[in-house]
């Protein structure tokens, strides 16, 4: 089903657009087409749409335990996959083995740990304010959930926007990235090998060219509810004008520009193994990299002296050619020109490059390490996206904490220090959805996972609070009470 052609999934069959459209996909590296997928018409869109408001009739009256069992099978069938996922992984985005773990070996644990939110999905009973009466407040589904997801994290991501809403009851359409449809067809193969009815979710794709017009259809359709998207800010406000033209709400994740802040206690030599890998794994291409890491001056000279040794050492390129490389291209050229761009700027305003030569090779550019960067330069007000971190060198921990929060991005932080009191003041202070005590940014719990608290990085979170509704059912006591108006209308008396 999912091979050098990745056709579309609508109620329960694999199918090629109803035009025969497709579209190429490239590595980022070599630029080869390395597959063809199939571009969805309005009418397949508008087929998939109908088919989830079908089935989502019989599935949200379906049992926790089938959905529950549904998703605990598909997890154990996705662990079957990791060649396939491997291989995707590689010719679609050019990965290294080394993400396998953001896109593997996180997977698996994931479904399994959204499948036990069954026991979260409960409501609540009382007494009504009428005497005699009782309030029941049910947690319902929401109903047709369309679902968006980018290329970077592209198992995950996909797992938390199907699965997630399913789990609670409501039915899908997942659209692929342009860029990774056949890794991301592995999770609906593994869902529907699982025994998910057909409708409950279906995935399409659509050329970079069709996608506005296409999610605008969709979005505009009737039976949909709600939107999930996650991506850039600047797609990210598209959407949401989009959505709100129909009153229809959101969950947005979007950018980042995670803050580590070390202090002078801090066990640096892990802080910077943390900050280093959380800054160049993918190339630097996820919403919770390092990007910013204000550092207190007692801890400084070795932190920027152990992290420029580790950037050195890591190596990017194509794997495919080279055995050795570390990590992976960059999405596009375009973006290693951005952030090439954004280091000039910062150097013409007084940043020291520690570590990178400014140089790029088409999407393949090597880790940079900056020193003296400072809000108001564009590559600390806005995301790379890139292999690079920023590093501003402050005296007090309040310092620290108003650079940390200098930034309208909110995704993600965290701070080292070996003195536990001081760690909870200091993340107590730190805007950020999710704030990890000595432990990299780049990071996601089961129980909440991760978010944004508005501005460029979005609002909303994957939690059965944003996939569900508490709907209110009073049943009135048998005697009734006194009725305003009508009581006082001659022969009703009594």
């Amino acid at each position: 089903m999912v091979s050098s052609f990745v056709p579309l999934y609508i109620n329960g069959n694999w199918c090629p657009a109803s035009t025969g459209a497709t579209f190429e996909v490239h590595n980022p590296a070599s630029r080869v087409v390395v597959e063809t997928a199939a571009s969805a018409s309005a009418e397949d869109c508008a087929a998939a749409v109908e088919a989830a408001a079908e089935a989502f009739k019989t599935w949200e009256q379906s049992s926790l335990a089938t959905r529950r069992d549904i998703l605990l099978r598909a997890a154990d069938i996705l662990a079957t996959k990791r060649e396939k996922i491997r291989a995707a992984l590689r010719d679609e985005l050019g990965a290294t083995d080394d993400w396998m773990w953001g896109n593997y070996d996180v997977a698996i644990p994931q479904l399994r740990g959204i499948a036990t939110t069954a026991a979260l999905l409960k409501g609540e009973a009382g007494q009504s304010v009428i005497p005699g009466g009782q309030v029941l407040v049910q947690r319902r589904a929401i109903g047709v959930v369309y679902s968006i997801v980018p290329w970077n994290a592209p198992i995950v991501l996909a797992i938390r926007a199907a699965a997630f809403p399913i789990m609670c009851g409501n039915t899908v359409v997942l659209k692929t990235s342009e860029a990774s449809p056949r890794v991301q067809a592995i999770v609906v193969e593994a869902l529907t090998e699982a025994g998910l009815p057909a409708g409950v979710l279906n995935c399409i794709s659509t050329s970079r060219e069709d996608a506005p017009l296409r999610t605008a259809d969709i979005i505009a359709h009737p039976m949909v509810r709600k939107v999930n998207f996650t991506g850039s800010d600047i797609v990210g406000k598209i959407i949401a004008i989009e959505a709100s033209k129909h009153l229809k709400p959101c969950v947005l994740e979007l950018g980042g520009k995670a803050p580590a802040v070390v202090l002078d206690d801090a066990d640096v030599r892990r802080a910077a193994r943390a900050i280093t890998s959380s800054a160049l794994l993918q190339s630097g291409q996820t919403c919770m990299s390092t990007e910013r890491i204000i550092v207190q001056r007692g801890a400084a000279e070795k932190l920027i002296e152990q992290l420029t040794n580790l950037f050195e050492r890591i190596k990017a390129g194509n794997p495919d050619e080279d055995g050795t490389v570390h990590i992976g291209a960059m999405f596009n050229p375009r973006l290693t020109k951005d952030a090439i761009d954004m280091i000039e700027d910062a150097v013409s305003q007084g940043a020291k490059v520690l570590v990178g030569d400014l140089s790029r090779n088409c999407a393949v550019m090597q880790p940079h390490l900056l020193l003296n960067v400072k809000p108001g330069m564009r590559i600390w007000e806005r995301e790379t996206f890139a292999p690079v971190a920023i590093v501003a060198i402050v005296d007090t921990i309040d310092e620290a904490i108003d650079l940390a929060n200098a930034s309208e991005y909110s995704m993600a932080a965290s701070v080292w220090t070996q003195d536990v009191y001081k760690a909870f003041e200091v993340v107590g202070r730190i805007r950020a959805c999710t704030n990890c005590i000595n432990g990299p940014t780049l990071h996601m719990e089961a129980i909440r996972g991760s978010g944004g608290l508005g501005g460029a990085t979005g609002y909303g979170t994957f939690t059965i609070d944003d996939w569900t509704q508490m709907r209110t059912i009073v049943l009135h006591p048998s005697k009734g009470p006194r009725y305003p108006l009508v009581d006082r209308l001659p022969g009703l008396e009594g």
